[in-house]
């Protein structure tokens, strides 16, 4: 006997097999314990929705929410990141889906948040950060949690570093390690591109000291050199020197040297400022800054030393010897350039000021008893938080009047000011500690006094680590 269903309209099988039966607005099609099947390329629609499937929400979401099971969303991300929470307490079967509704999970990524079960087994939130991708995630049990059987692709949580050394601070979602003598910087954890698996670095070397030349004038030492990479997604703001990569780690433990500052010309071979120490870091190494140059009586030390960042030159010479050149910068030669030459003298008797991280010392003006020049201007990152001047040139050192302001002044970023002459302060300034400043230039003294006119030393580096930890 055939069966049809009209609408208002249902012929029973048999009047005892209770097959199919119309009660009110109900319509139960198979009686306890029988099964109903549809032929071969028959469909069905509102039996139910299958456990692997999903209703799809049509409205794009544009903010936060958190998902429910067996629901899909259209996630658009055109406005800015987007955090899709997943259900709290899931069991056994329950699913999710998400798709990039506008192709922007490249531009701005989708977080998928936790809620306390695991994503593929790991204890770690999720992030979609692919163009146009879309995934279903299946709640499996408490040792995967939700696993994505969308595609063939493992959906990646954020995992960050962690590492330890240093002196630690917090600057939003980023930690800071701070050396400011030797030390090391231990990676425990490596994290993974969509957390952090790159740090970013400033390293400082020790800048050079100012040189002395009794009863004559002496050139500022150079900074040290500067060396500076920031990760792409950092959000500090870093200097003009910049290498926009940062540097990938991996678990282990990187020695860090902090360069210590050039000593001063003193009496004596040599009466040149010493040059500062390297600072070094994994493959990143900077060099120490070149010492100032100076005379003693007809010895040849008048140029400034090469380095990170050259020393300025003394211009107490005879007559026709001039120019006489600062020391090299960035040497050895790196990209972008860890620092700059110091000044050249031009005239008798003033010097000039060593090289910073972004400009040359100052060359000296032609004609005797000119004014020193000052060094050259260090840079400015705000790796440590806030911005914060590095590298600055020591200031070369003053002869004859006006007095006191013949004395060249240090460089922006911790270089020490030229001594004057002998009717004022003779004695250069020190760069200052943990800035790579280089030491400024011994002024002239008249009589010559081993004490007055004495030059000073550099000061010491630095090395800033940073990286994303949450």
């Amino acid at each position: 006997m055939t069966s049809k269903i009209k609408v208002d309209n249902i012929n029973k099988v048999s009047d005892d097999s209770n097959i199919i039966k119309k009660c009110g607005s109900t319509i139960t099609i198979g009686s306890c314990g029988a099964s109903v099947a549809l032929a071969s390329g028959a469909t069905q629609t509102g039996f139910g929705t299958p456990s692997s499937s999903v209703l799809w929400c049509t409205t794009a979401k544009t903010s936060p929410f958190t998902a429910a099971d067996k629901v899909g969303y259209f996630v658009n991300t055109t406005g800015g990141v987007v955090t899709v929470t997943l259900p709290a307490s899931p069991s056994a079967g329950d699913v999710v889906a998400i798709k990039d509704y506008a192709n922007t999970f490249d531009t701005n990524n989708v977080t998928v948040g936790r809620n306390g079960s695991k994503i593929s087994g790991q204890c770690i939130d999720a992030t979609l950060s692919t163009e146009g991708d879309s995934i279903k995630l299946v709640y499996v049990d408490g040792t995967k949690g939700w696993v994505n059987v969308q595609t063939d692709d493992t959906v990646i949580g954020n995992a960050f570093i962690a590492a330890t050394g240093g002196t630690v601070t917090t600057s939003g979602d980023y930690k800071i390690h701070t050396f400011t003598s030797s030390g090391c910087f231990q990676v425990t954890a490596v994290g993974n591109p969509t957390g952090s698996d790159k740090v970013s670095y400033m390293v400082v070397a020790g800048g050079g000291g100012g040189g002395y030349s009794a009863g004559n004038s002496s050139g500022g030492g150079g900074a040290g050199g500067f060396r500076e990479g920031k990760c792409t997604a950092d959000p500090y703001t870093a200097s003009p020197l910049n290498a926009p990569a940062g540097l990938p780690v991996s678990v282990q433990t990187y020695p860090i040297t902090v360069g210590a500052g050039g000593a001063a010309g003193t009496p004596g071979a040599p009466v040149k400022g010493a040059s500062g120490a390297n600072s070094v870091f994994g493959p990143i190494t900077s060099a120490g800054g070149g010492g100032g140059g100076a005379v003693t009586g007809s010895a040849p030390c008048a140029p400034g030393v090469a380095g990170g960042s050259g020393g300025g030159a003394t211009g107490y010479v005879s007559p026709g010897s001039f120019p006489i050149s600062g020391g090299a910068g960035n040497t050895p030669p790196v990209a972008p350039p860890q620092g700059n030459a110091g000044g050249t003298a031009n005239a008798r008797y003033a010097s000039t000021g060593g090289g910073g991280a972004t400009a040359a010392g100052a060359n000296s003006s032609p004609g005797d008893n000119v004014a020193a020049t000052a060094g050259g201007a260090g840079a400015t990152t705000s790796i440590n938080g806030s911005p914060t001047s590095f590298a600055g040139g020591g200031g070369g050192a003053g002869y004859g009047p006006p007095s006191p302001a013949a004395k060249g002044a240090g460089g922006l970023g911790g270089g020490g000011d030229g001594g004057g002459n002998c009717r004022g302060t003779m004695t250069g300034a020190a760069g200052t500690a943990n800035t790579g400043g280089g030491g400024g230039g011994g002024g002239y003294s008249s009589p010559i006094s081993p004490v007055c006119g004495t030059g000073a030393a550099g000061g010491s580096g630095i090395v800033i680590i940073r990286y994303k930890f949450q």
